[in-house]
């Protein structure tokens, strides 16, 4: 089992509040990713939950039992850390088998466990050599590969990719995808990056100064947020924000720029509609209209950035081969059906 619950968790330095009454329920064999700005807490939650952050208040449960004053050694958890902290004068062999060897398990019971993660991880031909003579996606598999065969409760993993240039970042994404599904191990995943969140998780937390702001599948993160901060942050290029008022006929009126027939309840100020949600058409056509002022070709599409005098600048995912000039004005039509709507204080309406 490796279920693992936070209720009413807290944690503060001095009067200075980092994690505020946190209620989290993680299910066995879950992958959960945590993602949030900068400063949000998402690492100092992960510690907390591996043991090497006090817990200054609430409790921390895993498989029913209570372990919030317990220390990480008995918490049956095993963590990936950004830097792979390996020993420099160890083997990969060696560095995977090291923390069993302090367990005192038997050689041969250790050689079988490292045989089988280096065979799951596709490091048996690297078995032999020292970190310095890896690359950094091999150093990061090492890593992994030391938590692996500790055969833990759960996996913390605390931004593992961060160190790695893009291509590897992509390779090493896989690996952990794939790791996940062959041993159906419960995992925590903490990340500022969101294509890992949306790519890795079974379910995604968004936080925001100690606080979850929303957590659900990445599909319902995307397509239905609970507020303005969770509809920004998830999605890149991230969402574009409109500013709207009720009309006395049911529909919406974009600052005077145009209307837009869409169903809403409550009191809407804010439309949200991401870039690939909107059209370039012609400026009689549109829901409003604007200035193409850049335009960048990204290969598989290209994202047309529109200033509106009264509604900001716009953008604008198009084709890859739609060509606009520089200083054209253009017209926007929103696709209704994939519209977010929030009120005076970013909380959604839907």
């Amino acid at each position: 089992m490796g279920t693992i619950s936070l209720r009413k968790a807290g944690k503060q330095y001095g009067a200075t509040k980092i994690i505020r009454d946190l209620d989290l329920e993680i299910a066995d064999g879950e992958f959960v990713v945590i993602v949030g700005p900068s400063g949000c807490g998402k690492s100092t939650l992960l510690r907390m939950i591996a043991g090497l952050e006090e817990t200054t208040s609430g409790q921390i449960l895993i498989d029913g039992k209570d372990v919030t004053k317990a220390p990480p050694v008995e918490r049956q958890l095993a963590m990936v850390f950004q830097s792979y902290a390996l020993y420099p004068h160890m083997t990969v062999r060696q560095n995977m088998g090291f923390g069993l060897k302090l367990a005192k398990l038997p050689s041969g019971a250790i050689r079988a466990k490292v045989d089988q993660a280096a065979e799951t991880l596709k490091l048996t031909h690297l078995l032999d050599r020292y970190p310095r003579q890896l690359s950094g996606g091999q150093r990061q598999r090492v890593a992994i590969g030391r938590a692996i065969v500790r055969q833990p409760v759960a996996f913390l993993f605390d931004e593992p990719l961060s160190n790695l240039d893009a291509a590897l970042r992509v390779d090493m994404r896989l690996e952990i995808a794939k790791l996940h599904r062959s041993l159906g191990a419960t995992t925590i995943y903490v990340t500022h990056d969101q294509v890992e969140a949306m790519t890795l998780a079974d379910r995604i937390v968004v936080l925001k100064e100690g606080r979850v702001m929303q957590h659900g599948s990445p599909h319902e993160l995307y397509e239905r947020p609970a507020n303005l901060f969770v509809a920004q942050f998830i999605g890149s290029p991230k969402m574009n924000v409109l500013a709207c008022s009720p009309t006395g006929d049911g529909n919406l009126d974009l600052c005077g720029q145009g209307t837009l027939a869409l169903a809403f309840s409550g009191a809407p100020t804010q439309l949200g509609a991401r870039p690939e949600h909107l059209t370039l058409v012609a400026p009689e056509a549109g829901n409003c209209r604007g200035t193409v002022e850049v335009a960048e070709y990204l290969g598989g599409n290209t994202n047309i950035f529109v200033r509106n005098d009264r509604l900001g600048l716009i953008n604008v995912s198009a084709p890859a081969d739609m060509t606009v000039r520089i200083g054209e004005t253009v017209g926007i039509a929103i696709n209704v059906n994939h519209a977010s709507l929030f009120d005076a204080d970013g909380m959604s309406t839907a």
